[in-house]
């Protein structure tokens, strides 16, 4: 798997700040896409142990978390490559967050589709929160909260996996005192 950004320091792409990583990869090819040379599985750089340690490193205190997105974190050889790094991720980091970016949804994920592959449930097993569905330019809402379009869902993973249901994410709790 290649990836093509790193960004340290994101708070655009998830609750708080975030590391966040953008790999290559993607067949969905939405109109509008901000990231479309991503699209390309070849696009950037080789995903490597060297790769997971500048990430771990990278999570500073002040890190809420992990962000994947990309591409599309959730195509088949995407996931086999980042199933082990995000099983070290959370050994390391137990206590931050996961938050995934896929053009599929929930739905194709567990049911029969080519996203639903042999380390799929032990991999959304792993992440916290899953905003699935491919960006529509048509339903594009700058208003909405770490989405592009009204179709897009964040998903609570934990709760949708103890469940048996899809619990969408509640959002930024605030304190009102």
């Amino acid at each position: 798997m290649n990836y093509g950004e790193i960004k340290y320091c994101d708070i655009a792409n998830g609750n708080g700040v975030r590391v966040s990583l953008f790999v290559s990869g993607c067949s969905h090819h939405c109109k509008d896409c901000f990231n479309p040379e991503t699209w390309d599985y070849n696009y950037g750089k080789p995903f490597t142990k060297d790769t997971w340690e500048e990430i771990f490193n990278g999570t500073k205190s002040f890190v809420n978390g992990l962000t994947l997105l990309g591409g599309d974190p959730c195509e088949p050889d995407n996931q086999r490559a980042l199933l082990p790094f995000l099983k070290e991720y959370k050994r390391r980091f137990p206590t931050k967050d996961i938050w995934c970016y896929t053009g599929y949804t929930y739905e194709q994920m567990i049911g029969e589709s080519r996203a639903n592959i042999e380390c799929t449930d032990e991999f959304l097993s792993l992440i916290d929160y899953l905003v699935d569905g491919p960006f529509v330019a048509e339903l594009k809402n700058i208003g909405l909260i770490f989405r592009g379009s009204s179709n897009q869902r964040i998903i609570d993973m934990k709760q949708t996996l103890s469940q048996n249901e899809i619990i969408q994410w509640e959002g930024i709790k605030r304190d009102r005192t």
